[in-house]
């Protein structure tokens, strides 16, 4: 979460497609994550903003929430494609290492998670281009 709010605080912008997951980011939410579907739940445009629509949900007495109240959690394969030709490997070891180039420079991001690398590896990226 903590990876999510950062990226998110770094400029990237989400735009809602089948598949993502996302939780509520008020504090009076649970911590569930959900994932948008073309069911349960959708991503509704309006001139206003996107809105996300919760579709026939039982356990929350809930329609639908801003989107600047959703925290988007990327996937593995969205933050590669993000990061673009800033990306050279992934690799495997004790953790996942991302090696990508920032500012002219190989750089590595390491963690637990493939997910998190990525992650780690774009944040340093929008910041570069920030500042």
């Amino acid at each position: 979460m903590q990876l999510a709010r950062a990226l998110r605080d770094s400029g990237l912008v989400w735009h809602p497609r089948r598949g993502d997951n996302f939780r509520i980011d008020r504090i009076e939410a649970d911590d569930e994550v959900y994932t948008l579907s073309d069911m349960t739940v959708e991503a509704h445009e309006f001139s206003s903003g996107t809105v996300l629509g919760f579709n026939g949900t039982t356990e929350w007495a809930l329609d639908s929430v801003a989107l600047d109240d959703a925290l988007w959690f990327p996937r593995e394969d969205q933050l590669r494609d993000i990061l673009g030709p800033a990306f050279r490997t992934l690799r495997h070891e004790t953790a996942f290492t991302v090696t990508a180039v920032i500012d002219g420079e190989s750089k590595e991001f390491e963690a637990d998670d493939a997910a998190d690398a990525y992650a780690r590896a774009l944040l340093a990226l929008l910041d570069a281009v920030a500042g």
